[in-house]
Protein backbone atom coordinates (compact mmCIF):
# COMPACT_ATOMS: atom_id res chain seq x y z
CA UNK A 1 0.00 0.00 0.00
CA UNK A 2 1.49 3.37 -1.02
CA UNK A 3 2.00 6.17 1.47
CA UNK A 4 -0.65 8.27 -0.29
CA UNK A 5 -3.14 5.40 -0.08
CA UNK A 6 -2.44 5.02 3.63
CA UNK A 7 -3.02 8.73 4.14
CA UNK A 8 -6.33 8.62 2.32
CA UNK A 9 -7.43 5.56 4.34
CA UNK A 10 -6.56 7.38 7.57
CA UNK A 11 -8.58 10.41 6.48
CA UNK A 12 -11.50 8.18 5.50
CA UNK A 13 -11.37 6.59 8.96
CA UNK A 14 -11.66 10.04 10.55
CA UNK A 15 -14.66 10.90 8.35
CA UNK A 16 -16.40 7.65 9.33
CA UNK A 17 -15.77 8.25 13.03
CA UNK A 18 -17.11 11.80 12.69
CA UNK A 19 -20.32 10.45 11.10
CA UNK A 20 -20.73 7.95 13.94
CA UNK A 21 -20.13 10.53 16.67
CA UNK A 22 -22.55 12.99 15.13
CA UNK A 23 -25.23 10.30 15.00
CA UNK A 24 -24.64 8.61 18.35
CA UNK A 25 -22.83 10.87 20.87
CA UNK A 26 -25.09 13.24 22.87
CA UNK A 27 -22.37 15.91 23.09
CA UNK A 28 -21.37 15.76 19.43
CA UNK A 29 -25.02 15.88 18.35
CA UNK A 30 -25.54 19.22 20.11
CA UNK A 31 -22.57 21.09 18.64
CA UNK A 32 -22.99 23.95 16.17
CA UNK A 33 -20.59 26.16 14.25
CA UNK A 34 -21.00 28.72 17.01
CA UNK A 35 -20.38 26.37 19.96
CA UNK A 36 -17.23 24.96 18.36
CA UNK A 37 -15.69 28.35 17.55
CA UNK A 38 -14.05 29.10 20.91
CA UNK A 39 -12.86 25.50 21.19
CA UNK A 40 -11.20 25.77 17.78
CA UNK A 41 -9.38 28.95 18.79
CA UNK A 42 -8.15 27.16 21.94
CA UNK A 43 -6.91 24.19 19.89
CA UNK A 44 -4.97 26.48 17.55
CA UNK A 45 -3.27 28.16 20.52
CA UNK A 46 -2.36 24.75 21.93
CA UNK A 47 -0.83 23.86 18.57
CA UNK A 48 1.10 27.14 18.70
CA UNK A 49 2.44 26.24 22.17
CA UNK A 50 3.60 22.84 20.95
CA UNK A 51 5.38 24.43 17.98
CA UNK A 52 7.15 26.96 20.22
CA UNK A 53 8.24 24.11 22.51
CA UNK A 54 9.44 22.17 19.45
CA UNK A 55 7.57 19.15 20.86
CA UNK A 56 6.90 17.27 17.62
CA UNK A 57 4.88 14.51 19.26
CA UNK A 58 2.60 17.15 20.77
CA UNK A 59 2.47 18.99 17.42
CA UNK A 60 1.18 15.78 15.84
CA UNK A 61 -1.55 15.45 18.49
CA UNK A 62 -2.61 19.09 18.28
CA UNK A 63 -2.73 18.94 14.47
CA UNK A 64 -5.13 16.02 14.91
CA UNK A 65 -7.34 18.15 17.16
CA UNK A 66 -7.39 20.99 14.62
CA UNK A 67 -8.13 18.53 11.79
CA UNK A 68 -11.01 17.10 13.81
CA UNK A 69 -12.54 20.57 14.05
CA UNK A 70 -12.25 21.09 10.29
CA UNK A 71 -14.01 17.78 9.69
CA UNK A 72 -16.60 18.62 12.37
CA UNK A 73 -17.48 21.96 10.77
CA UNK A 74 -17.71 20.27 7.38
CA UNK A 75 -20.03 17.59 8.77
CA UNK A 76 -22.31 20.28 10.22
CA UNK A 77 -22.26 22.12 6.89
CA UNK A 78 -23.23 18.96 5.02
CA UNK A 79 -26.35 18.51 7.17
CA UNK A 80 -27.93 21.60 5.60
CA UNK A 81 -26.35 21.00 2.18
CA UNK A 82 -24.32 24.23 2.63
CA UNK A 83 -20.97 22.50 2.04
CA UNK A 84 -19.13 19.30 2.89
CA UNK A 85 -15.51 18.25 3.30
CA UNK A 86 -15.11 17.78 -0.47
CA UNK A 87 -16.27 21.37 -1.04
CA UNK A 88 -13.79 22.56 1.58
CA UNK A 89 -10.93 20.66 -0.07
CA UNK A 90 -11.83 21.79 -3.59
CA UNK A 91 -12.20 25.38 -2.40
CA UNK A 92 -8.66 25.55 -1.04
CA UNK A 93 -7.26 23.61 -4.02
CA UNK A 94 -8.88 26.04 -6.46
CA UNK A 95 -7.53 29.00 -4.50
CA UNK A 96 -3.99 27.56 -4.41
CA UNK A 97 -4.00 26.97 -8.16
CA UNK A 98 -5.36 30.46 -8.87
CA UNK A 99 -2.92 32.14 -6.46
CA UNK A 100 0.13 30.32 -7.86
CA UNK A 101 0.21 31.26 -11.55
CA UNK A 102 4.01 30.84 -11.42
CA UNK A 103 3.38 27.12 -10.87
CA UNK A 104 0.10 26.52 -12.71
CA UNK A 105 0.36 29.31 -15.29
CA UNK A 106 2.87 31.27 -17.28
CA UNK A 107 3.87 33.91 -14.69
CA UNK A 108 7.57 34.17 -13.78
CA UNK A 109 8.79 35.09 -10.28
CA UNK A 110 12.28 35.69 -8.94
CA UNK A 111 11.77 35.22 -5.20
CA UNK A 112 9.24 34.92 -2.38
CA UNK A 113 8.65 38.68 -2.35
CA UNK A 114 7.39 38.47 -5.95
CA UNK A 115 5.07 35.65 -4.88
CA UNK A 116 3.64 37.72 -2.00
CA UNK A 117 3.08 40.75 -4.22
CA UNK A 118 1.32 38.61 -6.84
CA UNK A 119 -0.81 37.03 -4.11
CA UNK A 120 -2.14 40.39 -2.91
CA UNK A 121 -2.70 41.70 -6.44
CA UNK A 122 -4.66 38.55 -7.34
CA UNK A 123 -6.90 39.00 -4.31
CA UNK A 124 -7.74 42.54 -5.40
CA UNK A 125 -8.61 41.25 -8.87
CA UNK A 126 -10.96 38.74 -7.21
CA UNK A 127 -13.09 41.66 -6.00
CA UNK A 128 -11.60 42.57 -2.63
CA UNK A 129 -11.73 46.33 -2.07
CA UNK A 130 -8.73 46.41 0.24
CA UNK A 131 -5.68 44.23 0.86
CA UNK A 132 -6.58 44.56 4.55
CA UNK A 133 -9.87 42.68 4.15
CA UNK A 134 -7.98 39.45 4.77
CA UNK A 135 -6.97 40.48 8.30
CA UNK A 136 -9.43 38.88 10.78
CA UNK A 137 -11.04 41.42 13.13
CA UNK A 138 -10.77 39.10 16.13
CA UNK A 139 -7.00 38.56 15.91
CA UNK A 140 -5.01 39.57 19.01
CA UNK A 141 -3.63 43.08 18.52
CA UNK A 142 0.01 42.05 18.15
CA UNK A 143 -0.73 39.36 15.59
CA UNK A 144 -3.09 41.75 13.77
CA UNK A 145 -0.42 44.46 13.57
CA UNK A 146 2.01 41.96 12.09
CA UNK A 147 -0.51 40.83 9.47
CA UNK A 148 -1.48 44.42 8.59
CA UNK A 149 2.16 45.31 7.98
CA UNK A 150 2.75 42.15 5.99
CA UNK A 151 -0.32 42.82 3.83
CA UNK A 152 0.55 46.42 2.93
CA UNK A 153 4.17 45.45 2.27
CA UNK A 154 2.83 42.98 -0.27
CA UNK A 155 1.66 45.87 -2.46
CA UNK A 156 4.83 47.92 -1.99
CA UNK A 157 3.88 50.14 0.97
CA UNK A 158 6.99 49.51 3.02
CA UNK A 159 10.33 50.77 4.21
CA UNK A 160 13.39 49.94 2.15
CA UNK A 161 15.99 49.20 4.84
CA UNK A 162 15.90 47.95 8.46
CA UNK A 163 17.82 51.01 9.74
CA UNK A 164 14.95 53.22 8.54
CA UNK A 165 12.52 51.25 10.64
CA UNK A 166 14.81 51.43 13.67
CA UNK A 167 14.97 55.20 13.29
CA UNK A 168 11.16 55.19 13.31
CA UNK A 169 11.22 53.16 16.54
CA UNK A 170 13.49 55.76 18.17
CA UNK A 171 11.28 58.57 16.89
CA UNK A 172 8.18 56.92 18.38
CA UNK A 173 9.98 56.35 21.70
CA UNK A 174 10.83 60.06 21.82
CA UNK A 175 7.21 61.01 21.15
CA UNK A 176 6.08 58.62 23.90
CA UNK A 177 8.48 60.18 26.39
CA UNK A 178 7.23 63.66 25.47
CA UNK A 179 3.67 62.63 26.28
CA UNK A 180 4.75 60.90 29.49
CA UNK A 181 6.34 64.18 30.57
CA UNK A 182 3.11 66.04 29.79
CA UNK A 183 1.00 63.48 31.68
CA UNK A 184 -1.95 63.14 29.26
CA UNK A 185 -2.95 59.50 29.75
CA UNK A 186 -4.92 59.21 26.51
CA UNK A 187 -2.02 60.53 24.43
CA UNK A 188 0.44 58.34 26.35
CA UNK A 189 -1.61 55.28 25.42
CA UNK A 190 -1.76 56.39 21.79
CA UNK A 191 2.01 56.91 21.58
CA UNK A 192 2.67 53.63 23.40
CA UNK A 193 0.63 51.89 20.71
CA UNK A 194 2.75 53.61 18.06
CA UNK A 195 5.91 52.32 19.74
CA UNK A 196 4.59 48.76 19.77
CA UNK A 197 3.47 49.02 16.14
CA UNK A 198 6.90 50.26 15.05
CA UNK A 199 8.66 47.54 17.07
CA UNK A 200 6.51 44.88 15.41
CA UNK A 201 7.41 46.37 12.05
CA UNK A 202 11.11 46.27 12.97
CA UNK A 203 10.72 42.61 13.96
CA UNK A 204 9.41 41.89 10.47
CA UNK A 205 12.51 43.44 8.93
CA UNK A 206 14.69 41.35 11.24
CA UNK A 207 12.69 38.28 10.11
CA UNK A 208 11.46 37.70 13.66
CA UNK A 209 7.89 36.76 14.55
CA UNK A 210 7.05 39.20 17.39
CA UNK A 211 4.41 36.92 18.91
CA UNK A 212 6.88 34.02 19.11
CA UNK A 213 9.63 36.30 20.43
CA UNK A 214 7.40 37.65 23.20
CA UNK A 215 6.13 34.19 24.11
CA UNK A 216 9.73 32.98 24.30
CA UNK A 217 10.43 35.78 26.80
CA UNK A 218 7.25 34.93 28.71
CA UNK A 219 8.38 31.33 29.09
CA UNK A 220 11.88 32.43 30.11
CA UNK A 221 10.50 34.81 32.74
CA UNK A 222 8.10 32.20 34.12
CA UNK A 223 10.86 29.59 34.42
CA UNK A 224 13.10 32.00 36.30
CA UNK A 225 10.33 33.23 38.58
CA UNK A 226 9.31 29.66 39.41
CA UNK A 227 12.94 28.96 40.33
CA UNK A 228 12.73 31.94 42.67
CA UNK A 229 9.51 30.57 44.17
CA UNK A 230 11.13 27.18 44.73
CA UNK A 231 14.08 28.79 46.52
CA UNK A 232 11.61 30.67 48.68
CA UNK A 233 9.98 27.37 49.66
CA UNK A 234 13.35 25.72 50.31
CA UNK A 235 14.25 28.54 52.70
CA UNK A 236 10.74 28.52 54.20
CA UNK A 237 10.68 32.27 53.63
CA UNK A 238 7.72 33.83 51.80
CA UNK A 239 8.66 35.81 48.73
CA UNK A 240 6.86 38.82 50.17
CA UNK A 241 9.36 38.76 53.09
CA UNK A 242 12.41 38.68 50.85
CA UNK A 243 14.27 41.84 49.95
CA UNK A 244 14.81 42.68 46.30
CA UNK A 245 18.52 42.06 46.85
CA UNK A 246 17.81 38.50 48.05
CA UNK A 247 15.48 37.88 45.12
CA UNK A 248 18.09 39.18 42.70
CA UNK A 249 20.63 36.60 43.90
CA UNK A 250 18.29 33.73 43.02
CA UNK A 251 17.20 35.46 39.81
CA UNK A 252 20.81 35.57 38.64
CA UNK A 253 21.15 31.87 39.55
CA UNK A 254 18.06 31.09 37.47
CA UNK A 255 19.56 32.86 34.44
CA UNK A 256 22.48 30.45 34.48
CA UNK A 257 20.30 27.33 34.38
Amino acid sequence: MSNKTQQLKAFERLLIIMDELREQCPWDKKQTLQTLRHLTIEEVYELGDAILDNDLDEVKKELGDVLLHIVFYSKIGSETNAFDIADVCHSICDKLVERHPHIYGDVTVNDEEDVKRNWEQLKLKEGKKSVLEGVPKSLPAMVKANRIQDKVAGVGFDWEEPHQVFEKVKEELGELQDEVNKGDQDKIESEFGDVLFSMINYARFLKIDPESALERTNKKFMKRFQYLEQKSKDLEQPLSDMSLAQMDVFWEEAKKI
